[in-house]
């Protein structure tokens, strides 16, 4: 039976890589010219990828809580390819703080700077921060939700890992509502290798955090929500994140 997940896992990731440029290609031309024909072709490869996972491994995708539509900052858990695609889907107007790396990405890269996604240089993450909120507040950037993942990376579950001081500063600085985001991805859908396990993949929208919190207060406030819906997610699952 591993052995015949490990197959159709196989032949899962290869048709998803290789319907990325194929999708990205037929949305080029509206996509160069829109934001919105960016915007839909991402939604179209995701809802692609859902699909296929869904009779091809056996993950379902779910999107519980309620996603927000104004400007507001989303602090998200993040563990696999897999959550990118489902929060971005459930949002309207969506666009990530990234790894600067990635704009290098052939096809990923060229729509996220379609989209207006805000690259960050590891070794000068507070001066692209900084940069951001100017953009930002100099209207040169469209109003959206502006998705950050607190941790910096994909953790994969049952691993602990510091939350960073960014996602406090784009909230104090912003003066926005943040709304946390829990996820499981990382059960069904781990951030290395072939396998893909069944299951429901989940990522729930958590109650907002209205502007006005000290920073201190409300990151632990954000790692104490996310950290523990998330590990009540994974359990959901059939996964123990302190065993």
């Amino acid at each position: 039976m591993h052995a015949i997940q490990w197959l159709r896992s196989l032949l899962f990731v290869g048709q998803i890589y290789l319907m990325m440029p194929i999708i990205g290609l037929l949305f080029a031309p509206w996509a160069i010219v829109s934001k919105t024909g960016a915007r839909i072709c991402c939604k179209t490869y995701s809802r692609w990828v859902f699909w296929t996972a869904r009779w091809m491994v056996g993950i379902r995708c779910e999107v519980r809580g309620t996603p927000p539509e104004g400007e507001v900052l989303i602090a998200a858990k993040h563990q696999s390819f897999l959550d990118i695609m489902m929060i971005f889907t459930a949002l309207p107007t969506a666009k990530f703080i990234m790894k600067k790396e990635i704009l290098k990405t052939p096809v990923i890269g060229q729509y996220a700077k379609l989209l207006d996604c805000v690259s960050v240089d590891r070794g000068k993450r507070g001066a692209a921060i900084e940069k951001m909120v100017r953009d930002v507040a100099e209207g040169r950037q469209d109003a959206g939700q502006l998705i950050i993942y607190s941790q910096g990376t994909r953790v994969a579950p049952g691993v602990k890992a510091d939350y960073k001081i960014g996602t406090g500063i784009l909230y104090e600085q912003l003066s926005q509502t943040c709304v946390p985001v829990a996820t499981n991805v990382g059960v069904m859908w781990p951030r290395k290798g072939i396998i893909r396990r069944r299951g429901t993949a989940v990522v729930e929208f958590m109650e907002p955090i209205a502007p006005g919190m000290d920073r201190g207060a409300f990151m632990a406030v954000l790692e104490e929500r996310v950290e523990a819906r998330s590990d009540a997610l994974m359990r959901e699952a059939g996964f123990d994140p302190e065993a």
